[in-house]
């Protein structure tokens, strides 16, 4: 029988919604005129709930469903604290960061929320560490979160810039950077590798593959963050290692696409059409993403790849939308997480062709502003597909209420 949704798996639902609404807000900002918020405040909060309250909460919830799993016990009260301090901090900062940016009361909760991360980090290294030699997501798991410890180096950085107010264009853009790139390709797609490797465990994957997989991309990891900072003249040894850490990338994905293609049996067997059809489209979106990553060695590509900022916020969105959205999501629904009923169904299909479409768009913008060409209608298209996106999150969240199986 599948799993009930649970109250957590509830509120991560609600709290996309919450992410969704920031989003159609800050779009409705740029084409029309709404002088009550400052727009960087509204980026600030979007991200900040977005990768804390969204993507962070459930992943929690997610790995402390692997340990509940693979474990015989673990420590349910601390980990429930820990979501709740890490909710705790979330909602501080969608509820402060719209109103004053980085000031003292949304450093606070973000501080906290870095905090929170730091001990569940403790409490889930330990717990990763004790599940079985052969667990095809272990590596994964314990290397994601490593990242996701690295990654906050950039908001100490950005934060001792903001108090001592030394400010250095370079050390600012290369700090956010730092931390955008150990938060997507660290923790986020780490954990949701992870997490996919434990749910597949019983179909004896090729574990000498999934190691091979796991060592290219783990050793890349670290030095594909100079891809973010191609526009630095890196030296001529640098810029090489660069090369090679986006080529690992493309190769470890290919291995473990391998891995996939040999357990498409149990696979569909495992999940339903709309699932796997999710989980392709994630799968698409990676190679993309990936792809992308090795052309931005080509130095033409990188001037012009950092030099737009649609073709930047493209990329931002096709991480967190296309792929680790989409993919918590039918990973959620394929595990029973998310009860699968008519609504709960529409709302899927409507917020991955709401993602897909916003991407499309940007990635138009990011094209013609090549030439310096303002697409027409663009930014109302956008605002549209964001309406688009709250109604699905809004109808997912409506239909794992009891009212909506009946």
């Amino acid at each position: 029988m599948p799993e009930k949704t649970n109250s957590w798996v509830r509120i991560a639902l609600f709290n996309l919604f919450l992410v969704a609404i920031l989003g159609a807000i800050m779009r409705y900002k740029i084409g029309y005129a709404l002088p009550w918020f400052d727009q960087k405040y509204l980026q600030e909060a979007h991200s900040h709930f977005a990768f804390a309250g969204w993507i962070t909460h459930t992943l929690y919830v997610l790995l402390i469903r692997v340990f509940r799993s693979g474990l015989p016990r673990i420590n349910e009260v601390v980990y429930r604290r820990l979501i709740m301090a890490n909710l705790f901090s979330a909602y501080g900062m969608l509820l402060s960061f719209p109103f004053q940016g980085y000031g003292p009361v949304s450093l606070a909760f973000s501080t906290l929320s870095v905090l929170t991360g730091y001990a569940f980090s403790w409490y889930a290294l330990k717990d990763a560490g004790r599940l079985a030699a052969d667990h095809p997501g272990k590596n994964w798991i314990k290397v994601a979160i490593w990242f996701g410890l690295l990654s906050t180096v950039g908001t100490m950085v950005l934060s001792w810039m903001m108090a001592s107010h030394h400010y250095n264009q370079n050390i600012y853009l290369g700090s956010i950077y730092f931390y955008l790139h150990f938060q997507y390709n660290g923790w986020f797609l780490f954990a949701c590798i992870g997490i996919f490797m434990d749910w597949i465990r019983t179909f004896n994957p090729d574990l000498r593959k999934i190691r091979l997989s796991f060592m290219l991309f783990a050793l890349a990891g670290i030095p594909a963050y100079f891809l973010s900072t191609l526009w630095a003249n890196l030296p001529a040894w640098l810029y090489a290692l660069v090369v090679a850490a986006a080529s690992a990338q493309v190769i470890g994905w290919y291995i473990l696409v391998t891995v996939l293609r040999k357990n498409m049996a149990n696979l569909k067997a495992a999940f339903n059409r709309m699932v796997l059809l999710l989980f392709l489209i994630v799968a698409l979106a990676l190679t993309l993403k990936l792809s992308l990553q090795l052309g931005s060695t080509i130095p033409g590509i990188s001037k012009l790849a950092f030099g737009f900022r649609p073709i930047v916020i493209a990329y931002l969105h096709l991480v967190l939308l296309l792929i680790i959205s989409v993919f918590l999501l039918a990973f959620m629904t394929g595990t029973g997480l998310i009860r699968t009923n008519k609504l709960a169904r529409y709302a899927l299909i409507a917020f991955t062709g709401g993602a897909i479409l916003n991407e499309s768009v940007l990635a138009v913008q990011g094209i013609f502003s090549f030439s310096y060409t303002v697409v027409p209608l663009a930014n109302e298209a956008l605002f549209g597909i964001a309406v688009l996106l709250v109604s699905a999150a809004v109808l997912l969240f409506y239909s794992q209420s009891r009212v909506a199986d009946k």
